[in-house]
């Protein structure tokens, strides 16, 4: 098979290392990709959101399956041109892809099919905003409505905090369009935890679980970021906890979705927040996540070129999904100032003796080549990944690892997997 994945981070470095391991799997491309990408797909100059290049690339190209990374080719609709010109690709149609597209279509869909969530209001005014927070109990989560690259949330502790994020979604417009709407939501209070889950428009099956770590800082301090580390399995997520999760959050959300008329087809992430075992949603994301995927795949032993396949299918009931019993860690390798503005071009050491370490894995999110060196070129640079035979050795082999790699202003988090080892 001829595969076309499209993307350029380190979860889509996952996904082509995952996706090589296939024997169905003749030539891989990959658009944009990155450095990493490149040792084990033929990179294309073609980026993730050129719909119109990535369809005539594909055409030309006799691509079988194409696989969708990033979320914003899916909210415009990619999936929908891909499939209209005949080609096979894995992920939801832009009408499903709207659960992520819009936080509060989301929580229409929520409280329309009865899943657990925060209670939340929408506000365009910043005035008007206000004057609720001020009624409000704190802390409050303020989101951007739209896509924000995992930057567009703030948990106000203060109303300080809280005029600040509002001012700077629908006055400065920091984040553009995607800001000129909010969603300010009750504070949730629990552990959070992620769950991906295989769609065929009808069937699920959930992943292994992972804990994320978005705040910029050790001990969930400081600015959210799209993710410092994540670690699987999550212990917070119990059979029971799994269970409820199936009965009272996928399928009434897969079934909502189909009554709808946009069936849900491609991952699912479920962030949630889990208290006393109870869990409600977070948020909704039509993809696999970044960096949960990097601590995910590593535990995958089915071909996931066939998974891929039974989705589209429309197969998925009958498919087995096997995952190793082995734990696994990233942690994000990030430049000094991220989530905020941070210098670039600074030169990478210590990535090949870091990978030649056992079950270690070392997957490129923000990297250039330039001038025959492997620089940084973005916020979050690389994802160290190590499997353990449990959370504790895997976060002992992932350190190890992340230690061996150094770059002017590398920052990381120490306290990935923290929140597990408590649980043990």
């Amino acid at each position: 098979m001829n595969i076309l994945l499209i993307g350029s981070g380190g979860r889509e470095q996952a996904l082509a290392w995952k996706i090589k391991q296939s024997p169905r799997v003749e030539k891989l491309y990959c658009a944009p990709g990155n450095p990493g990408i490149a040792a084990l797909a033929e990179n294309i100059d073609i980026a993730a959101d050129n719909i119109s290049g990535l369809k005539e690339f594909a055409l030309a190209n006799k691509i079988d399956l194409t696989v969708v990374g990033p979320e914003i080719p899916l909210t415009l609709g990619i999936v929908d041109e891909f499939q209209a010109a005949g080609l096979r690709i894995f992920g939801p149609g832009k009408a499903a892809a709207e659960l992520e597209g819009s936080k509060l279509f989301a929580k229409k869909i929520m409280k329309r099919y009865k899943i657990p969530t925060a209670n939340h209001e929408v506000f365009e005014d910043a005035q008007k905003a206000l004057e609720h927070i001020y009624m409000s109990r704190l802390p409050v989560v303020i989101k951007a409505d739209g896509l924000a690259a995992g930057k567009g949330v703030t948990v106000a502790h203060s109303l300080v905090e809280a005029k600040r994020a509002i001012n700077a979604a629908l006055k400065d417009k920091v984040f553009g369009a995607a800001g000129a709407r909010i969603v300010i939501e009750e504070f949730l209070s629990g552990e959070e935890a992620s769950i991906l889950a295989f769609c065929d428009g009808e069937h699920f099956v959930p992943m292994v679980s992972a804990q994320d770590h978005k705040a910029v800082y050790d001990e969930d301090k400081g600015p959210n970021t799209g993710g410092m580390g994540a670690y699987s399995p999550a212990p917070v997520v119990t059979k029971e906890v799994l269970n409820t999760v199936n009965e009272t959050i996928f399928a009434p959300l897969l079934a909502g979705m189909a009554k709808e008329g946009a069936p849900y087809k491609g991952v699912l992430y479920a962030g949630l927040m889990i208290n006393n075992g109870v869990p409600k949603v977070v948020e909704f994301n039509c993809r696999f996540g970044d960096p949960e995927t990097q601590a995910v795949l590593p535990r995958l032993q089915t071909d996931i070129i066939d998974i891929f396949e039974a989705c589209i299918d429309g197969k998925l009931a009958a498919k087995k999904i096997e995952w190793a019993d082995s734990a696994a860690v990233c942690v994000v390798l990030a430049a000094d100032g991220y989530p905020g503005s941070y210098e670039k071009d600074k030169e990478i050491s210590g990535i090949e003796a870091a990978a030649a370490l056992p079950e270690t894995f070392v997957f490129q999110s923000g990297t250039a080549q330039k001038d025959g060196k492997l620089v940084t070129s973005g916020g979050r640079v690389l994802g160290v990944t190590a499997l353990g035979a449990d959370i504790k050795t895997a976060i002992k082999n992932a350190y190890k690892a992340a230690d061996l790699i150094s770059f002017s202003g590398l920052h990381k988090r120490t306290d990935i997997g923290k929140k597990a080892l408590a649980r043990l």
